[in-house]
């Protein structure tokens, strides 16, 4: 694979960073300081990793503020106000891509009452079905499916085997890693009468006025909808809304196998962890972090702002702004706390049996 060149000055710029050293140096790649080859720039962003560049042969590398480039040993470096977020910069401008050859291949299957913006590239096995509307420059890797009146907007990047199920709607530059899936049926059935659950909704546990029955399913007439910038990782499931869409606001970001139930409606900016699901009909505000494998009950609030540590069970509605940690979710401080206080419990249990029998002792003396 032959990689595009850039030299030092040209990445410092794109970046919006200073450039010293020979600012015409080129560059093909990015690498850890210790594996770095000499046309790799190297990500030595703080001294811990500086220190390894010895064990490379890089000549150029991205440094902190304040570092002595030539003191390391290098001809070339690029300094950024912020390492971390020039990261998303550079491995955007050096990203190889995953090889979609432009135009639509043969084997794609493309009905005559589909609309294709300008330069979409549509791969092998792709299908893209009848009143679909797929915007300019959007890429659909192979064995995708966009279905019935589905809207893509442009410069989207389907990647292999995503499914968009019939009349979603998603914005500009939308982003699906492999084996996404929108648009399937929500989750939602009932029985004739009063169920099980609806019974320890009420009671919280008494079930005995209840019988067994048979669930009919409750279909979905609504879709998913989908804003601009939105990231999905691979495995995600995206349900349509039984009356009304689900609705997934601009810039969101989530990681593989995340799973949003029907009529849930999400905010903009929101970042959602690998393994975390989200139950039907639950509203969150903008700029939430769910933590990895953090579970949200259904038909609840999670305000502004609100961050979940990892595996975090949110069982009620969570006012904007703050932390959460644990089952149930609890303020990140107070779990903490109530984690310290289960580790002393095996000590407390024996100071207590020791009281017990000091006590008893006692009694039986007198």
């Amino acid at each position: 694979m032959t990689r595009k060149t850039y030299t030092v000055g040209q990445i410092a710029e794109a970046l919006g960073a200073e450039a010293f050293g020979d600012a015409a140096l080129p560059v093909t790649s990015v690498a850890e300081p210790q594996s770095a080859g000499p046309t790799d720039l190297a990500m030595a962003t703080d001294k811990t990793y500086a220190e390894k560049l010895a064990q490379g042969q890089a000549q150029a590398a991205v440094l902190w503020q304040g570092a002595d480039w030539e003191a390391l040993g290098l001809k070339a470096a690029i300094v950024p106000g912020r390492p971390r977020y020039a990261m998303s910069g550079l491995t955007r401008l050096l990203d190889p891509g995953q090889g979609f050859p432009s135009g639509i291949h043969p084997s794609a299957i493309i009905d005559p009452a589909a609309e294709i913006g300008q330069n979409v590239s549509i791969g092998a096995l792709s299908v893209v079905a009848a009143g679909a509307q797929i915007g300019d420059d959007c890429v659909i890797g192979p064995q995708c499916y966009i279905g019935w009146n589905v809207t893509l907007g442009p410069r989207a990047l389907l990647r292999e085997q995503v499914s968009i199920g019939a009349r979603v709607t998603i914005g500009a530059d939308f982003f699906a890693q492999p084996g996404v899936r929108l648009g399937g049926d929500g989750f939602s059935f009932v029985t004739e009468d009063k169920s099980g659950i609806e019974a320890v909704r009420e009671t919280l546990g008494d079930t005995q006025d209840t019988q067994a029955q048979g669930w009919t399913r409750i279909h979905s007439l609504g879709a998913v909808t989908i804003g601009d910038n939105v990231d999905l990782g691979a495995c995600v499931n995206i349900d349509n809304g039984t009356i009304r869409d689900t609705q997934v606001g601009d810039g969101c970001k989530m990681d593989n196998f995340v799973h949003i139930g029907h009529n849930v409606v999400i905010g903009k900016d929101c970042l959602i962890c690998g393994h975390s699901g989200v139950a039907g009909s639950t509203r969150v505000g903008n700029n939430v972090v769910l933590g990895g494998m953090t579970g949200v009950s259904d038909n609840i609030f999670i305000g502004d702002r609100v961050i979940t540590g990892g595996g975090t069970k949110v069982l009620s509605s969570i006012p904007a702004g703050r932390v959460v940690l644990g089952y149930p979710a609890t303020k990140m401080d107070k779990q903490i706390e109530i984690f310290k206080a289960i580790r002393r419990l095996p000590r407390i249990i024996a100071d207590v049996a020791a009281l017990q029998k000091a006590v008893f002792k006692s009694d039986r003396s007198d």
